[in-house]
């Protein structure tokens, strides 16, 4: 059942779901799975980022980002996905002499699959400079309707609070830039509070206001949804377990919920294995996850007309 429902993914990593196989290829080396997805050993955000050296290492030439973008969108029709926005960080993929738009057109073109629908969101990241992290918001700008829907923040909310990004954001905003912010995750409940004051229109995970109920009314009454990634949060040691997560007691309070998996290779996860652990273990049914993509499709960074469109094939 789960397998034939069309799906909707709104936070999705490309660096952290580079196949295992593609990566020991390009590296020429066996057995690196260990380095690559997460074990008993990562015990929180910062050891779960670790994973993501690899990755990177390999995506630096535009052969090697093509191929793992044309990858990864095979990888998502066979769990029925019919439309992903994926995000990367471009700064991270110019070791090695690719300009900015080298990286983005690469990936772009990787992407360009008539059996799924996509689009991407740029990461500015915390720690870097505010010089960087603005040359990703021009190259948004630059991309904007050619593929490139939106920004986000990423990296270690625990070490960088969202409040130093505020100046980027204000000027985002002035250019009319669809905005999700990865908040509330390993941070605080304040942190979401901070990121919808910013401009926010989504929220990556978002689960630490639970127990916030002015957060909680601030979610609702804007209508922001949560972009939550259960097993993730898991593994970055952020909820105790599957049956402990948030994310039914959110649904049922009509926060605006999605299912998302972050990072498939990273998590070692797919959106099918996230569906059925909801279902297992915190009883949602077919209805809820009709009901979470059609949540998913009003809130992706689409026209009104594709959202149509996407809904006609969402199937009851």
């Amino acid at each position: 059942m789960i397998e034939n429902l069309k799906k909707i993914e709104l936070h999705l990593h490309l660096d952290g779901s580079v196949r295992v196989s593609t990566i020991e290829e390009l590296l020429d080396k066996n057995n690196l799975e260990k380095e690559l997805v997460v074990d008993e050993n990562t015990k929180s955000l910062t050891d779960y980022l670790k994973k993501f050296d690899l990755p990177i290492k390999v995506m630096q030439s535009k052969e090697n980002l093509i191929r793992i973008s044309k990858e990864l969108c095979e990888d998502l029709i066979k769990d029925n996905v019919i439309y992903a926005e994926i995000r990367f960080a471009p700064n991270f993929h110019t070791k090695e002499g690719l300009s900015l738009d080298e990286v983005v057109s690469s990936v772009l073109l990787g992407l360009d699959n008539k059996n799924i629908k996509t689009n991407l969101i740029l990461c500015m990241m915390r720690g870097d400079s505010y010089e960087n992290n603005k040359n990703i918001i021009d190259l948004a700008i630059k991309y904007r309707n050619k593929g490139v829907c939106g920004i986000d923040l990423a990296g270690d909310e625990a070490k960088y609070s969202t409040s130093l990004y505020k100046d980027l954001f204000s000027y985002a905003l002035e250019n009319n830039l669809n905005i999700t912010i990865h908040a509330g995750e390993a941070g605080t409940s304040k942190e979401v509070k901070d990121a919808i004051s910013y401009g926010a229109k989504r929220i990556g995970h978002g689960i630490k206001i639970i127990n916030d109920d002015e957060v909680i009314n601030l979610v609702k009454q804007k209508q922001i949804p949560l972009e939550i990634c259960p097993t993730s949060n898991v593994q970055t040691c952020n909820v105790d377990n599957i049956m402990s997560h948030p994310i039914k007691k959110l649904f049922d309070r009509n926060i605006l919920v999605t299912i998302n998996t972050d990072n498939r290779t990273v998590s070692n996860t797919s959106l099918n294995k996230e569906y059925k652990l909801l279902e297992e273990y915190l009883n949602f049914t077919k209805e809820d996850f009709i009901k979470m993509n059609l949540i998913a499709i009003d809130k992706s960074f689409l026209t009104d007309n594709e959202k149509e469109e996407l809904k006609k094939k969402i199937t009851y």
